[in-house]
């Protein structure tokens, strides 16, 4: 296959390309009356991470899409991170995906047939690791290459996880550790040494697929996936829907290995200042260390997981079985004036 960069194709890197959590608030807002579903369970009021539907038998379909332009140079790597953060979204929802369908954008007279092709075969190893089939999709000719899968899965009702569902006293936990915007960010400019882009796209193309058993647990109570508006975004969104506030200790943050080095250097995502400018006002002052890393936009990030402090064991305990060696990163508290305090 030639030798391609495929980050050379776009502007953006991944689930830095998303609009800013401000001016997505923006557009969403409209005057329409919208018609009552009552089946539909979870929409777009508290920013979840896909729509569940109601069944009526105590099952709800879930429903998500998620695509973006390259993040790494490989094609058959960036079809395996877009379509491990795709699957995300279901698993942090508590649910199990059923099946995918591409979303595919290529610059024809750019980047060859075969190119894409590896795309779309990275795509589908990850579907194929999820257990479930990359069942069609649909394609166009666009000037920058983007990718991403709409899946639908299933859940139980009992375990569907809602950003509303938070509750003061809990411990905050983090499935993977903060950091690929800035290294990937690295790549970008050409700073990154040899090596040290691994370790993030291990992270990248690790399905979540433990959230699905973390959900029946009865302590675990609220869960999200950690993209591109950053943990602080994320972990927002679920105080906001949830009306408390978060404590978050910033030295018990996991981070990639090599960050604060390549954080030095400057090799901040714009994603990152975008999300600061968003809901900064919502977050207790911070370092300009704690801002940049607490912000990062991730891509195919961790699960954040809100567990009350008597289901902590039990949660541990599943999570060390997945090969996870987690330590709580804060706290949920009664509401205060910051939806979330960085110490």
């Amino acid at each position: 296959m030639e030798s391609i960069k495929l980050t050379e194709y776009s502007h953006g890197a991944g689930c830095g390309c998303k609009i800013s959590p401000m001016l997505l608030d923006e557009i969403l807002v409209t005057s329409r009356k919208s018609i009552e579903y009552p089946q539909l369970l979870v929409g777009n009021a508290n920013k979840d991470d896909a729509a569940a539907f109601d069944l009526g038998n105590g099952t709800s379909v879930l429903s998500t899409t998620d695509f973006f332009m390259p993040i790494v140079d490989d094609a058959f790597t960036f079809g395996q991170i877009a379509a491990t953060n795709a699957l995300s979204d279901i698993y942090a929802m508590g649910g199990k995906p059923l099946m995918a369908i591409s979303i595919f954008g290529w610059p024809i007279e750019k980047l060859s047939a075969e190119v894409a092709r590896e795309v779309i075969d990275g795509g589908r190893s990850i579907c194929d690791e999820a257990g479930i089939p990359l069942a069609g999709g649909h394609s166009i000719d666009s000037p920058e290459p983007i990718f991403g899968l709409a899946v639908t899965g299933l859940v139980e009702n009992r375990n569907l996880m809602q950003n509303s569902n938070g509750e003061e006293d809990c411990l905050i936990f983090i499935t993977k550790p903060l950091g690929i915007g800035i290294l990937t960010t690295a790549q970008k400019q050409k700073k990154i040494e040899e090596g040290h882009i691994e370790p993030a796209i291990k992270a990248m193309t690790t399905l979540n697929k433990v959230g699905a058993e973390f959900a029946p647990l009865e302590g675990v109570i609220a869960m999200t996936d950690v993209t591109g508006f950053g943990l602080l975004g994320h972990l927002v969104e679920i105080c906001e829907a949830s009306n408390i506030s978060a404590n978050i200790w910033f030295d018990k943050v996991p981070l990639l290995p090599n960050v604060e080095k390549y954080r030095a250097l400057g090799c901040i995502p714009g994603g990152a200042r975008k999300n600061f400018m968003s809901y900064g006002s919502k977050i207790s002052e911070m370092t300009q260390q704690q801002r940049e890393i607490l912000c990062d936009a991730q891509t195919s990030g961790g699960l954040l997981v809100i567990v009350k402090k008597d289901g902590v064991d039990a949660f541990l305990e599943l999570a060390q079985k997945s090969a996870l060696h987690l330590e709580a990163i804060g706290e949920t508290i009664a509401r205060v004036e910051h939806l979330v305090v960085v110490a």
